[in-house]
């Protein structure tokens, strides 16, 4: 399989006209649904959310980010979950809220699909947005917003991860982000059982994202002001508002 190769600077700018904002979808590809929430973020608020500030404890669910972003007279359009977390909902990795760092970087080359390497970092900076591998962010330090550190990265530059197989048997509700090549970022959570490879592939050649980054397998969720899919409690929740 062709290497997987790293730029050093894997972001794009959100340029696309305010008459595409926030739109939820679902998308039918290789005989899975997949909900993908896709954001501007010219006329959209992406945000990222673990503690709450009054009570000092992980929010957990999206009915209480929604409530407390009620409560500041803002409606969620949309919500999923951020990434792989430690017990005690704890991120297990980078967590960046309002430019402050509550959790570093996790360098771990072992355990699980976070450290199946490369793994990466999602992350925002006012209208810019990016996936970068995880080394490479550290060089870049691109002092952003909001970030999250998860794994393994599905798409660099529109290669997939080398240690991903068509013919891979590993069947699970896999949820996702993307950085597109329209500038949107996009969420997309699967509605069944999918294997890396062609979730991968769903990011690159149906959304075209060409950098994306897994974030979480069966667990994974996902709200809207009509529907709740959420079974678990999470650790860090990203929002879409306005």
């Amino acid at each position: 399989m062709t290497a997987f190769r790293f730029l050093p600077l894997l972001f794009l700018m959100s340029c696309s006209p305010a008459s595409h904002a926030f739109k939820l979808d679902r998308i039918t590809s290789g005989g899975m649904l997949y909900t993908v929430a896709e954001v501007d973020l010219n006329t959209d608020r992406l945000e990222l959310h673990w503690l709450n500030p009054t009570t000092g404890q992980p929010y957990a669910s999206f009915s209480q980010v929604q409530g407390r972003l009620r409560k500041m007279g803002r409606e969620m359009l949309f919500a999923t979950n951020s990434g792989i977390y430690a017990p005690g909902l704890r991120p297990l990795g980078l967590h960046v809220e309002g430019g402050r760092a509550l959790v570093p970087i996790n360098n771990a080359r072992s355990g699980g699909n976070f450290a199946l390497l490369p793994n990466g970092v999602f992350w925002i900076k006012g209208k810019q947005a990016g996936v970068t591998e995880t080394q490479a962010y550290r060089r870049l330090d691109p002092q952003p917003t909001f970030a999250t550190q998860s794994g393994p990265l599905l798409l660099a530059g529109g290669q997939v991860h080398p240690a991903f197989n068509k013919g891979s048997s590993s069947f699970k509700v896999r949820s996702g982000v993307g950085v597109c090549a329209d500038g949107r970022v996009r969420f997309a959570v699967s509605a069944g059982p999918v294997n890396f490879y062609a979730f991968a592939v769903f990011f690159r050649d149906r959304l075209k994202c060409p950098d994306a980054l897994y974030l979480d397998g069966s667990i994974s969720a996902y709200a809207t002001p009509e529907s709740n899919t959420q079974l678990l409690d999470f650790a860090g929740i990203w929002t879409v508002s306005r």
